[in-house]
Order: C-alpha cells, then structure tokens, then sequence
C-alpha cells in the first residue's frame, strides 16, 4: 500500500509540473494568448503613405496625390444602421453596399474588409458625424494630374493581383502599385513606406481612442518626389500638333540624354484611370482600335526609311569605300536588279548632295560598295561587320532606358537572310536595307537617338526621363557614360553638313523644317507602308554647333517626310530654343491637319 500510495503522490506530482510548467510557458514565454486578447480590443489599421510627387524639369507639378478613404467594415461587429444614408454618403446603390457587404462576411465575419473604394474627404467628413457600428475608414491617396498629358509617358496605378503579393511582400490585397510609364519604372521609390495605427476599440467596433496614447503606432514615410527631364510646354505643344494623327515625337538633349518630348499620339487623359471609373474608361481605352495606352515611342517598330540613309553613309565612309567627293548617277532611282526608285533631281551627287536630296541611288551604290568590299570573303560576312556597326548605333537592342516596356526593335542578320533565301543571297537581294527599309524595325526613341548621336557627332548618353530623386545625389550611374559608335568622328561633319543642306538650301527635302537664325540640321524619310500611305518622318537637331535639341518625328500614313513630319519637328525645336513660334499659320495648318487611317477603321469593324 506505500508502495502504490508513493506511486499515485509521484504521478500527481509529475502532472501538477506539467500544469505549471504549461501555464509558465502560456503566460510569460508564449504571447500568442495575449495578442489573441488584444485583437479582441485593439485595431491595426495600416497607414498608406501618399506617392511621391512628379515634377517636369522646370519645377512644375504633373503628378500629385491627394486623399481618399476607402470604408471597411467587420462584418461581426455590423449592427443596425441605415443603409440609405450609407449609401448616399459612399455613393453607391443600396443593392451594392449590402453586396459588398454579404461579400466580407463570406470571406471573414472577423477580419476587416473593403466596402467602398476611394470616397472622398467630403464623404467622409459625412461618415464621421453618422453612427456605423462595424464601420470605419482607412485613409488613401489616389493619382492627380494638374496638366492632364503624357498619359503613357508617366502611366497609371491599379490594385496588385494575386501573384505581385506572392512576390513581394510589401502589398497586400487592396494596395495599388505602378503599372506603366514612370509610375512602374519608379515604384519603389515613389510607394514609399507604410505605418500601422493601433486603437482601442469596444465590443461594438467603435474607436475609443489610441492605443498607449499612440506608443505604439507607426508613421508612414511618404514616397520620394521625382523631378522628370520633360518640359511640359514642349510636350504640351507635341501632343497638341499630334491630334488627329497616329505617331510620336521624341526630343532629347543631346548633351546629357535627357528626354524633353515624349509624344505617344492617340493618347488619353491619365485621370480617366483615376477614380471609381477607372475600369470602364480603361475598357474603353483597350478597344479603342488605335491603341491609345500603347507608348509608340517605345513600342512602336518602324522602317526607318531615308533618315537610315544617313548611318549607311557613315558606314561607308569608315569603310573607305566612298569618299566625301566621289559621285554616283541616278537617273531616276538605282536601276541594277529590280531597281529602286527616286525622285527627280540633278545627276550624279556626292555625298553631302545626296543627304540634301535624299537620293535613293547614292546609297543604293554605297550600301552595296560596303558589302561587297573585297576585304570581306562574301556580303554574308560583311552584313556580319554591317550588323555591328548598326547596333553601335543604338538599333536592335535595347537602349536601357528608364522607359517601362521599352522594345529592342530589329536588325536582320545574315542568320535571318540565310533563314528567308535558303542561304542564297547576296548585296542586292537586301538593297532595300539601303534606304531603311525591308526587314528594318526601329522605334521612335531609337530615332531620336540617332538624332543626338549625329549632333554629338558619334556617341550619344542613354536616353532617360528622370533628371533628379529627391535626397539623392545623382540619378542611375549608367545615364552618365559616354556610348561611341564605331564610326570615327571626324566623318560625321560631312553628313552634317547633308542635313544642313536639306533644310537651308534650295531643292533640300527638309525646307519646310527652315525657321532663321535656328541652323537646323535635318534629315526626311519616307517609309513604305503596307496598310496604307507611307509613313512621315523627319529626325534633325539644332543648332548645327553646340546642339541643344535633338528630335525625331513619325506620323503613319503622313506621305512624304516634309510634308508634314518635318513642319512638326521644326516647331518643336523653334518653341525649345526661343520660347515662342514666329510662324503660327504653319503651326494651324498642322493642327489642322487630320489623317486618316482604314487600317484601324477596318479593325474596328
């Protein structure tokens, strides 16, 4: 009987350890319990910082964000109330607010949910004085643009998905981030930081003041503001000679990269993708058949016609296979094979008249003389040392610009000719590259590249768009590296002094880019279009010594290059350098001037 009473006293006093070595571990080491108790009274509310402001170069606003309140509910905590007046004061049926509402409870009838996106301060100023049980309002911000422009250019915010969350940690459901343009190439800096509030709240759900006296609370960092390179006079005179026509503008400065201009034309209002509208103006926008959420300046692929006409002359000099002096005919076009046309000028032209007029035989002759020089085994090889020289240019890849969906455009290979002619082909079956055509895609900002490597006179800064973080000292390192093309610069005076001809004297195909006293120096180009008439461009920069400009204009379907890219490409660079425009009849008959455009017609229908 000891024995077993022993036993039963050494059983008993194991299992009340047990019980106090449990309660230890509940009470001090284990605070699951006590945050279990505390979010039956306390309420974490993150605080959503305001994005960061954007800027133009001149210190004007274009981006801001200003307040908004989303209403939660728990639906637990709902008790009576008055459906009517909610509604009003959210601005919603009455049908929707107790939708949103069956909606929060089947997903949690404990956790907080949203009932009602981005009300306003006067809405909620309302909420306030009423008496909601399990109602309350987290405060947001949402995008505003003073200037309503450059929607693609500085893009548009709209709630993550499921797999942003699983990706970063940062969002949870509800939180917005950037989506296009600016507002997605700069997220993490413009997001900035999230707080939490902490409050008291009783059995009913109604705040009854902080917790700790705000101890315990976080405060959100607001997000950086960012000064953009844009000067949006310019850009607002680009978009408004752009109604009516599809294409882009893009001016850079060619001393540093920056971008001045850039017009994506159809565009839209950036606040129509703010608000409660917001997915139904975005639907809209999305079959708009010409694309106007699509950033052409970036996206676009283009044959870049005869402004080509000026690296195939470059290529050719480096080569030593034609000299500033030496001439070739055109008797109406290059007339080898199945000939390539021109239009009617004096015969034969050195190198400076041939970027003066455009003709298409000069560079027929000197694209071919580059490959099928005898220093090469075959044109295969010599496309090869081509293709090189091209991509030093800044074609066929990436610019690595801070542009978000920035294209590579194309450059055809021997490997992509091989491919097409079953491996035979030679100089003349790919003339048409010649005259920036063929299998040739370039996008608009490439263009413009080209346009600030020809006022540099052979390397160019990558384009960008911003110009200064705030609380940083400089913008990426990557913006402020020189990138030399593989043609010496003392070549490139000679095609200078082409495009100086082609807008100052007489038969020059750019006279309609003339403005005095500016000495711009330009290049047109007329690219074949299948869907339609050719497509107008027109790249120059300005003035021809110590540049500050550099422009490239397409207008699709526009005909010739001066007929009206060029007039365009003038007027920016004539507002840039002089602040005013001398000739207004010119920029009313541009204004004017609509185009239009089967192609998209026929897709709509």
């Amino acid at each position: 009987m000891n024995r077993r009473a022993k036993i039963i006293s050494l059983f008993v006093i194991v299992a009340f350890a047990i019980l106090l070595l449990r309660l230890f571990q509940i009470q001090v080491l284990d605070d699951s319990y006590k945050r279990a108790a505390q979010n039956n009274v306390l309420r974490k509310e993150v605080q959503h910082p305001p994005r960061g402001e954007v800027y133009d170069r001149n210190g004007e606003l274009l981006v801001r964000s200003i307040a908004s309140y989303d209403l939660m509910a728990i639906p637990r905590d709902v008790g009576e109330f008055d459906t009517l007046a909610l509604a009003r004061i959210a601005g919603v049926t009455p049908e929707k607010l107790k939708s949103e509402l069956d909606k929060a409870a089947r997903y949690s009838r404990r956790r907080p949910s949203v009932i009602v996106k981005q009300m306003s301060l006067e809405a909620k100023l309302l909420f306030d004085e009423g008496e909601f049980s399990g109602f309350y309002t987290v405060y947001r911000t949402m995008r505003s643009y003073p200037r309503k422009m450059a929607g693609n250019l500085l893009g548009y915010i709209s709630e993550v998905d499921a797999a942003t969350i699983a990706r970063d940690d940062y969002y949870q459901t509800g939180d917005y981030r950037g989506m296009s343009g600016i507002e997605r190439t700069y997220e993490e800096v413009l997001r900035g930081e999230k707080g939490m509030k902490v409050s008291i709240v009783d059995v009913h759900g109604i705040e009854k003041g902080p917790y700790m006296d705000g101890a315990a609370d976080l405060q959100a960092i607001p997000g950086t503001a960012i000064t953009t390179s844009l000067d949006a006079r310019l850009q607002a005179l680009g978009e408004e000679l752009m109604e009516g026509k599809v294409g882009s503008i893009i001016a850079i400065e060619p001393a540093t990269g920056e971008i001045l201009v850039m017009v994506s034309s159809p565009g839209y209002d950036p606040d129509e993708l703010v608000g409660r509208d917001r997915g139904n103006n975005y639907m809209k926008l999305l079959a708009n058949p010409r694309r106007p959420l699509f950033n052409r300046g970036v996206m676009s692929r283009y044959p870049p016609g005869s402004t080509f006409k000026l690296v195939n002359g470059l290529i050719a000099l480096q080569e030593g296979v034609v000299t500033p002096s030496r001439k070739y005919p055109c008797h109406g076009g290059y007339t080898i094979g199945k000939g390539v046309k021109c239009h009617n000028h004096y015969s034969p032209v050195n190198l400076r008249q041939a970027v003066q007029m455009s003709c298409n035989a000069y560079f027929c002759y000197a694209f071919r003389a580059v490959l099928d020089n005898n220093r090469y085994d075959s044109p295969k090889q010599a496309l090869e040392v081509w293709d090189d020289y091209v991509e030093s240019f800044g074609f066929g890849r990436s610019l690595d610009s801070d542009l978000s969906g920035e294209l590579s455009g194309f450059v055809p290979t021997r490997e992509t000719y091989d491919r097409i002619y079953r491996g035979s082909w030679n100089s003349l079956t790919v003339i048409s590259l010649s005259i920036g055509q063929g299998e040739l895609g370039c996008t608009p900002l490439q263009m413009a590249n080209l346009a600030a490597i020809l006022a540099n006179r052979g390397y160019y800064y990558t384009p960008h768009i911003v110009r200064h973080i705030d609380g940083r000292d400089s913008v990426d390192s990557r913006f402020y590296d020189r990138h030399y093309t593989k043609v010496e610069s003392r070549h490139f005076d000679h095609i200078v002094k082409g495009m100086y001809d082609a807008v100052h004297a007489d038969g020059g195909t750019g006279r309609r880019a003339y403005v005095p006293g500016l000495d711009i120096c330009g290049k047109t180009g007329t690219a074949q279009n299948p869907h339609g008439e050719d497509h107008s461009t027109f790249l120059c920069f300005a003035p021809m010594d110590n540049p500050r400009i550099a422009v490239s204009v397409y207008v699709e379907n526009g005909g010739f290059g001066g007929t009206i890219a060029a007039p365009i490409a003038s007027l920016i660079v004539e507002q840039y350098l002089t602040d005013s425009i001398s000739r207004p009849a010119l920029k009313e008959y541009v204004k004017n001037t609509t185009i239009s455009y089967p192609y998209y017609d026929r897709q709509q229908h």
